[in-house]
């Protein structure tokens, strides 16, 4: 059945690309050709942020094809220098009531509990490690010796932006990276159809296990897997669900627009999210650090908790956060320039 599955992928990307072909070469190598077009965006089957189901229209445009992995990063690195926000130290005053400890560089790193564990309270599993960064991901004792073709993480926005800027790209949208991730299956709960595993396969790389501490590991990974470990969708992208969340460059806030019902003439053109006040967490005014919406879902999503290896799930995530699982990709928009 997922062979089946992947020869539909064959079949859509052929009938898409035919209505919108790509205009020459790609870009760069690693890249693929998103046709653009009109779709339902959201969900109202699941979390309440992804409601409600919507139509919209995109624009064409060149994406890549896994996320970034580490090889790439460390080429941007090389070449420019750049220190990533999480080994940067920290201004207190933009935390105010942090452990004095807390305020040293570093990331968010996943440990798996021994047990079961209270789901309500994420620092049963999350907790900040002072040291970690892209190079050392979990840690000050870790490496990504070995890791080469995984996805980078431990990157913040910014960092995720610098690196587009560098390579003459851009970070999606949010309407841009969900279209993407449907790969021409329209209402299809999945990248790849409706059944989570067909025939019992995993199809990416999401937690299979009670959720945190029982990792089964039937798709054969603890954390993140290689990049372009799993079928491709229909237009050819690799892990647009699960591995790593990825960012894109809309602000945070609920879906505002007209339900599934509009016609298709009306579907609003390629929009954004919204104001960077909007952003912020009501459930924590004292803290003014705005929020992105992140797409994909990772390798810690797990069908007892976090249900979002869907094209329609949506996340908020401080720009300044760095994680052990969240990375990004980059698209060209016809027109932009290259460097």
């Amino acid at each position: 059945m997922a062979e089946t599955a992947v020869a539909s992928y064959s079949d859509l990307m052929e009938q898409y690309l035919a209505v919108s072909p790509a205009p020459g070469k790609p870009p760069r190598p690693d890249m693929v050709w998103i046709p653009g077009g009109a779709f339902t965006m959201g969900s109202d089957a699941h979390y309440p942020e992804e409601a409600p189901a919507h139509r919209v229209s995109v624009s064409a445009c060149w994406m890549d094809r896994t996320a970034v992995t580490n090889e790439q990063f460390a080429r941007f690195v090389n070449a420019t220098g750049y220190v990533t926000l999480a080994e940067r130290p920290l201004d207190p005053a933009m935390y105010p009531g942090a452990l004095p400890e807390l305020l040293v560089p570093g990331g968010l790193v996943f440990t798996k509990p021994p047990g079961r564990v209270d789901l309500r309270h994420i620092g049963n599993w999350w907790a900040y490690v002072p040291g970690a960064s892209w190079s050392k991901p979990l840690g000050l004792d870790s490496s990504i010796e070995g890791l080469e073709d995984h996805p980078v993480v431990q990157i913040a926005y910014e960092d995720a932006e610098a690196y587009a800027k560098w390579a003459g790209a851009e970070l999606p949208t949010e309407a841009e990276w969900e279209f993407a991730a449907r790969g021409g299956l329209e209402g299809a709960e999945f990248a790849w159809g409706a059944e989570l595993m067909p025939d019992n396969k995993p199809m990416a790389n999401f937690w299979q296990g009670e959720f945190p501490w029982q990792n089964l590991r039937l798709d054969g990974y603890e954390r993140t897997a290689p990049v372009a470990s799993f079928p491709p969708n229909g237009y050819g992208l690799f892990e647009m669900a699960g591995n790593v969340w990825e960012w894109t460059s809309d602000w945070y806030r609920e879906h505002k627009l007209a339900p599934v019902a509009q016609k298709a003439c009306c579907a609003p053109k390629n929009p954004r999210g919204g104001s960077i006040d909007q952003s912020y967490d009501k459930r924590q005014p004292e803290i003014k650090i705005p929020r992105r919406v992140l797409k994909g879902g990772s390798h810690l999503c797990a069908p007892n908790y976090c249900r979002r290896y869907r094209p329609a799930a949506r996340y908020p995530q401080q720009i300044d956060t760095a994680t052990s699982h969240v990375g990004f990709r980059c698209i060209v928009r016809a027109g932009m320039t290259q460097i």
